[in-house]
């Protein structure tokens, strides 16, 4: 009679095809801790994006505010036509119409008012913190932030 190696003894061969339940107890529980040390990270660069973001709009709003400014004679746009006088052509006296208009020979200066990151939204406004996404004051040309009292301090 042969004899196989895994046949001494009255032992059957070993097979392994599949882990344990320890073993997968502890590639979670690794996973956990990696997740916990990750997740906030995560989280605290999405807020700094946003930040970041609204930044920058301001910025370059604010800029195109002083150029706009400075070509109209110190009048900073009006509140019912920032849209229209930031994106569409204007002559110095402030009157809008499309791009390439005979007379209308100052701007754009932005394409679109910018979303703002925390409300989604694009309105442009002078009322308290919350009512819009911008706060615009058009008799000093102050723009900022209008989401939240933090944002507003940009």
């Amino acid at each position: 009679m042969i004899t196989y190696p895994s046949q001494r003894c009255g032992r059957r061969p070993s097979v392994r095809g599949a882990f344990t339940l320890v073993e997968i107890l502890i590639v979670v529980f690794i996973l956990g801790i990696l997740a916990a040390l990750v997740i906030p990270q995560f989280t605290s660069a999405a807020a700094t994006s946003r930040e970041n973001s609204i930044k920058m709009d301001l910025h370059r709003l604010r800029v195109q505010i002083e150029i706009y400014i400075q070509q109209h004679d110190g009048k900073p746009p009006t509140l019912a036509e920032f849209t229209q006088q930031m994106t569409l052509a204007s002559n110095a006296q402030g009157q809008t119409a499309a791009v390439g208009t005979p007379g209308y020979t100052l701007g754009p200066y932005i394409q679109t008012v910018p979303v703002n990151p925390n409300t989604s939204t694009r309105d442009v406004g002078d009322g308290d913190v919350g009512t819009s996404a911008w706060y615009y004051n058009e008799n000093t040309g102050e723009f900022r932030a209008n989401d939240s009292a933090e944002t507003r301090l940009y």
